[in-house]
């Protein structure tokens, strides 16, 4: 791949999905200067913007602290997720950030790729089969799973926030793998409106059922419905475990993210 198009996907990246189409869910939005302070359920709070534009250092910590002011004057708001990207202009923010009460999390890649050549169908182990679950009992039996995969106590929040999202009718579908009855991979799909755009989002494969094409299957499955619905360009934030899948279906990594977390004291 050539810098040119890493250059394009990057560029694409900022213009369509650095603005309300990164939340789709929130309650609440409010602008701070370039800063997108978002309210989800739950009591979390999110921190984005497409970028910093020419703020120094002493802008981008007078940016943090006025962002934590408003979050603690938000008595429902418990944590505070602040999401960065390496290849802004952001002179001074992981200090300030620190200086604030964040704390910094484990860096994800931003990958990015042709959702054609993601598409190509992938033969599953016999078995094994994918459906799209909407109905509450499935959302919550593959949010468990997730929550399991990810080492996190099983807990309702995320299924509560995936039931509210399916009401919305926002275009958001869920896709699991089963094998013998049980969820054993799941992931979810984001056409994001007025882009070319999709996002694939919260892939989680059970540790024994890995390695066997399960995930890439996914994936593919999810990259041609995004075609369906006229999506060419599919995007992710990755952790380390899913990058090298993705990479090996055709996605390119582009930059990093890397989230800073506040909790209420």
């Amino acid at each position: 791949m050539s810098q040119t198009e890493r250059a394009r996907f990057l560029a694409a990246y900022d213009e369509n999905l650095r603005t309300d189409a990164e939340t789709p869910s929130a309650l609440k939005v409010t602008r701070l200067g370039p800063l997108r302070l978002v309210t989800f359920m739950e009591g979390r709070g999110f921190v984005t913007y497409q970028n910093l534009g020419d703020a120094d250092a002493e802008g981008i910590r007078r940016l943090v602290a006025e962002a934590v002011a408003y979050f603690r004057a938000e008595p429902n708001i418990t944590r505070v997720e602040w999401k960065s990207r390496g290849h802004d202009h952001a002179p001074g923010l992981h200090g300030a950030l620190i200086e604030n009460g964040f704390t910094k999390d484990h860096p994800e890649s931003i990958m990015i790729g042709e959702a054609k050549a993601l598409s190509t169908p992938v033969p599953l182990p016999d078995g094994v089969t994918l459906r799209q679950v909407e109905e509450e009992t499935d959302v919550r039996a593959m949010s468990a799973m997730q929550d399991e995969v990810f080492g996190e106590p099983v807990s309702d929040e995320m299924a509560d926030a995936l039931l509210r999202r399916l009401s919305l009718g926002d275009g958001m579908q869920l896709w699991v793998a089963e094998a013998e009855g049980r969820i054993v991979s799941a992931g979810r799909l984001e056409p994001v409106p007025g882009t070319i755009f999709a996002g694939i989002w919260g892939g989680a494969t059970r540790e024994e059922w890995r390695g066997r094409g399960i995930y890439r299957a996914l994936t593919a499955r999810r990259a041609h419905v995004a075609l369906e619905l006229g999506k060419t360009l599919i995007h992710s934030d990755s952790t380390e475990f899913s990058r090298p899948i993705l990479e090996r279906s055709g996605l390119l990594k582009v930059s990093t993210t890397t989230p800073y977390r506040w909790v209420r004291s």
